[in-house]
């Protein structure tokens, strides 16, 4: 189940991204498939609690694969499909990485490998896909509110799924 929750949230992050505005909030601008993206970080932690590590590269792959289909079906330019892959492959590895070498509670490695993941996921889908680097979405003074609006939203679904989890885990050893 853990799985497909996995690979369906990032499907989903990319319907939903692609079928509504960004939310503009200040200066910050978020696409609505953020507040999947930052899930999807907490899910990959808890298909590698269950399989382990080298098993959840696996089902990054595939994540990855579905991930690019998809954004291609959905009409993404190219630009799109290949800044998300890159971040995808950046953020997902990187946050199994840590999640896999802290030696923290559950919880702790759930927020603090999510909020590295969710900070090179928005860095690098932005600066390569939307910046005039890419499909020139945003200008260069548009890009740090971009990045940081994402960030923010990410580090706060990490944030409420690290309590999710603590709590879940604490009543399961109960």
């Amino acid at each position: 189940m853990r799985i497909i929750l996995y690979l369906a949230s990032i499907i989903l992050a990319n319907v939903i991204t692609a079928a509504f505005q960004p939310i503009q909030f200040s200066v910050f601008i978020i696409p609505m498939g953020t507040l999947l993206i930052g899930a999807t970080f907490i899910l990959r932690d808890l298909v590698q609690n269950k399989i382990g590590r080298k098993k959840t590269y696996l089902f990054i792959g595939l994540a990855l694969i579905l991930s690019a289909v998809v954004s291609s079906l959905l009409g993404d330019t190219l630009y799109i499909v290949i800044a998300s892959a890159i971040s995808f492959l950046l953020a997902e590895t990187t946050d199994t990485e840590i999640y896999t070498r802290l030696k923290l509670p559950l919880a702790w490695r759930v927020f603090y490998s999510g909020i590295v993941g969710g900070l090179l996921d928005s860095a690098v889908f932005v600066i390569i896909g939307l910046s005039p680097i890419g499909a020139n979405i945003l200008p260069w003074e548009a890009v740090p509110a971009a990045i940081i609006g994402q960030v923010i939203v990410k580090t706060l679904i990490q944030g409420i799924g690290a309590l999710i989890v603590s709590k879940i885990h604490t009543f399961q050893h109960e």
